[in-house]
């Protein structure tokens, strides 16, 4: 290619794509928005079909030194704190799906990858360069920045986020409804949390009018938490906007204490509006296509945002790398991801009910239901078709 592949937005999609591109041999730059390239502190899972693809591109070594893997996940009951676990994502997790499961701060993660692609050309990443819109030809896209400058490459990837400017040249900006839920979010230091509450397992609290996730970071030294709960009276759907442990605690004061011990660790708690979007119908329009959460924002209670974006790469990378004709290697592009991406928004909005239930208002009620809703066979029905995928090998 004679200009370079040109992608909008450095996160962790757009930096996963860069450096499988540039592992091929490709030219790439990267316009990013925010002049201090760090992402916020939050969580991320990755499955086997996200770590599979890390280790391809040869950070094992480098994820090994910033993730927790995990000893597994359980279901807790909200009210009692009775524990169930399902699976195993720890030893099994390599067994049966031939990757490890890890649980990352974003920040670390971010850091990785970033690293990874200046490693591999110094000049890819261009930080506190937004991007405008963009133009197309037949022979080449030319990306606009909000400072008036004009970019030419052969192709443009919109992985600038969920409010992607790209995505609403492409397509327009859409219909995201409220869906009744707003999140809390926090990290505490392992170490402020009673001895019990330190083991490195993923728990996921389900309750009625709401869930709380937890699972622990950087080597087991931060704990993520994240409260899922049904209210209407906030609506911004801003990662950043903080409250405070007093307003969480009036949120989950019927929870169990060891939900309490955690909210009254946190510094600050972050809180966001939930909104749901239908899945699009293309990816792709000519020489310009999204990715990542421009493509297919998903609600997270499926575990796999970070990992469709991974996902989305890979596959990116192999039909440009292969493909001489670029609005062809697009709509390929799109017709591998579409289907599988789709699946996961809806199973994602799905699980909102199965976290969510009034048959866990009672204890024996609750041993009902999550042993018919969680048993083994349900269970591996509902997830393992995420792990088995492979963006490496898959016919594309």
């Amino acid at each position: 290619m004679t200009h370079p592949i040109l992608i909008a937005g450095a996160g962790l999609g757009g930096l996963t794509a860069a450096l499988a591109l540039m592992r091929r041999g490709h030219r790439v730059r990267i316009y990013e928005q925010a002049s201090d390239l760090k992402e916020i502190g939050a969580g991320v899972q990755l499955g086997a079909n996200g770590t599979r693809l890390l280790i391809d591109l040869g950070l094992e070594e480098a994820m090994l030194k910033v993730v927790c893997v995990p000893m597994g996940r359980e279901f807790r009951l909200w009210s009692t704190g009775q524990a169930w676990m399902p699976f195993d994502v720890g030893e099994e997790s390599v067994q049966r799906f031939g990757a490890p499961y890890w649980m990352v701060h974003r920040g670390d993660f971010h850091a990785v990858l970033l690293d990874a692609v200046r490693r591999a050309d110094p000049e890819a990443v261009q930080p506190g360069n937004a991007c405008a819109g963009f133009e197309q030809t037949a022979s080449g896209v030319t990306l606009l920045l909000a400072n008036g400058e004009r970019v030419e490459g052969e192709v443009l990837i919109g992985a600038d986020g969920v409010h992607s400017r790209i995505r609403q040249q492409m397509f327009g900006d859409g219909k995201a409804q409220f869906t009744g839920i707003m999140v809390w979010r926090g990290l505490v230091p392992m170490d402020k949390l009673p001895p019990h509450q330190r083991r490195l397992v993923g728990n996921n609290w389900i309750g009625v009018g709401g869930h709380v996730v937890t699972y622990p970071l950087r080597r087991g030294e931060l704990l993520n938490f994240v409260a899922a709960i049904e209210r209407d009276d906030w609506r911004v759907e801003s990662w950043t906007e903080p409250g405070t442990r007093e307003e969480c605690l009036r949120d989950l004061a019927p929870w169990h204490q060891d939900i309490h011990n955690i909210v009254r660790a946190i510094d600050i708690p972050y809180k966001w509006a939930l909104l749901g979007r239908e899945p699009l119908e293309h990816f792709s329009v000519g020489r310009v296509c999204v990715m990542g959460d421009a493509a297919h924002p998903t609600l997270p209670f499926l575990a796999q945002g970070a990992n469709m974006a991974l996902e989305d790469g890979i596959i990116l990378a192999r039909l440009l790398d292969t493909s001489p004709d670029v609005p062809s290697a697009l709509i390929r592009y799109e017709n591998a991801r579409l289907e599988r991406t789709a699946r996961i928004v809806r199973g994602s909005s799905e699980n909102t009910k199965r976290f969510h239930n009034p048959a866990l208002g009672s204890a024996e009620g609750a041993t009902e239901y999550i042993e018919r809703e969680f048993e083994p066979a349900k269970v591996r029905a509902r997830y393992d078709w995420l792990y088995e995928y492979n963006a490496l090998t898959v016919p594309v």
